[in-house]
């Protein structure tokens, strides 16, 4: 019996951890943000840097990505004229 208290109260403990709000996290990023629009975040050149290099690679990555699909349309409609 006093292993089934034991799991009731880890549970509940368990439940209780995980409904715990952290709002120092949401604080940080709102803080982030504002320091990131005025240019005063530690290290502002090379945040903005690394920003400026994520957003050309993510731009490249979704311009291959279309040419891809492009070069295997033009694939797919070659290998059909082919078969006929």
């Amino acid at each position: 019996m006093k292993l089934r208290y034991f799991f009731m109260i880890a549970i509940a403990l368990l439940t209780l951890s995980a409904c715990e709000k952290k709002p120092t996290d949401t604080t940080e990023k709102v803080m982030d943000k504002v320091n990131d629009a005025l240019d005063r975040r530690p290290n502002e050149k090379a945040r903005d840097a690394i920003e400026d290099i994520t957003s050309a690679a993510k731009e490249a990555s979704e311009k291959a990505q279309g040419k891809i699909e492009e070069i295997t349309e033009e694939i797919k409609n070659q290998a059909k004229d082919a078969a006929k």
